[in-house]
């Protein structure tokens, strides 16, 4: 007798690093066929990110032109193939597709909000769309797990597994732990192009009171192995990106976070991350200060990840095979943050 088969949608790198620990738990547990599909505007990019898990896509779907185009596309795929369920991070038109077929949908990362719903952003409205048509919700923290039940998600539907980003992390750290150091502390810096033109060079400028300071950018390293391998090593994360926020804490890796309080106030709470001014001067000082007082910086990298105690992953795969009439579903995650150990 076939298992139930489960698709697990990735549309960006950052979906398939938290999504391919899952496909992992799935197969481990043996009551499900997990099925990563690969979309987004760069499949193959998705791609290369499961590979580090030992993971291809078994399907490949570019989206199209727009959330009705790839709603299309989903929907003549699964007339053909429908899975039992479907899983996804942030991907609405996948979503909405399985919605009109009436497929299941698990949501991981459910309940983020970073309050920035009237900025240009599209993913504050994308996600809260997405909780419309979630039918398990699957919260990385309380907070979040608070957020959908001020959306008047019934409290039943959501259950609190913790992150994948842990679990990511663990499991890319068994091919990592072997790497060689790289001998000087290591400024990771993670915004767009436009940004590190002016944040680099100020960054950089550190190096002449601080030989052994390296500064490098997050772009330039590729996903999966090579990405984690850096994290792990890093002195200090400098971003904007709320995904390399969570995979940098995942490695116990402090960082400066760039950006609006709301997006992580669960690490600023901890205090692993410390929100800094968009101004290359402030980030520049909060550097250096880090920097001069390691002290504070290994404090902060023990205020540890509150995102995930690297079970997460199996709570997903638990709460998916359960929803299918396979088992029980999982205990909450203990609220508990994991902590770290500072290098």
């Amino acid at each position: 007798m076939s298992l139930p088969e489960v698709h697990l949608v990735a549309g960006t790198v950052g979906e398939a690093l938290r999504l391919a620990p899952v496909a992992l738990a799935m197969r481990e547990q043996g009551r499900l066929t997990a099925v990563p599909v690969a979309t987004g505007t760069d499949p193959d990019a998705v791609g290369q990110a499961l590979a580090a898990f030992g993971l291809t896509p078994r399907i490949t779907l570019p989206s199209g032109d727009g959330h009705a185009e790839t709603m299309r596309r989903f929907d003549e795929l699964w007339a053909v193939r429908t899975p039992a369920a479907v899983v996804v991070r942030d991907s609405l038109a996948p979503a909405l597709a399985a919605f009109w077929r009436r497929v299941p949908v698990l949501t991981v990362d459910a309940g983020r909000r970073s309050g920035e719903f009237g900025s240009a952003s599209a993913l504050e409205p994308q996600r809260r769309l997405l909780a419309q048509v979630t039918t398990v919700h699957l919260a990385a923290t309380p907070l979040a797990a608070m957020n959908l039940l001020d959306e008047r998600v019934i409290p039943g539907d959501t259950l609190l597994t913790g992150g994948t980003a842990q679990d990511a992390a663990q499991l890319l750290a068994t091919r990592t732990l072997a790497a060689p150091p790289r001998g000087h502390r290591t400024i990771v810096l993670g915004v767009p192009a436009e940004r590190a033109e002016a944040i680099g060079p100020a960054l950089r400028y550190l190096g002449g009171r601080y030989p052994d300071l390296e500064v490098v950018r997050a772009a330039d390293f590729a996903p999966g192995l090579e990405s984690a391998t850096l994290l792990a090593q890093a002195y200090l994360v400098v971003t904007d990106d709320e995904d390399l926020v969570e995979e940098a804490l995942a490695a116990y890796c402090p960082v400066l976070m760039i950006g609006f309080a709301a997006r992580h106030a669960e690490a600023l709470h901890a205090g692993s991350a410390k929100l800094v001014e968009p101004d290359p001067a402030a980030i520049t000082s909060e550097t250096a200060d880090l920097l001069e007082h390691r002290v504070r910086r290994d404090a902060m990298a023990l205020g540890g990840n509150p995102y995930g105690d690297g079970l997460a992953a199996y709570r997903v795969a638990q709460a998916t095979a359960a929803l299918l009439g396979h088992g029980q579903f999982p205990d909450p995650m203990p609220v508990k943050p994991t902590a770290g150990v500072a290098r």
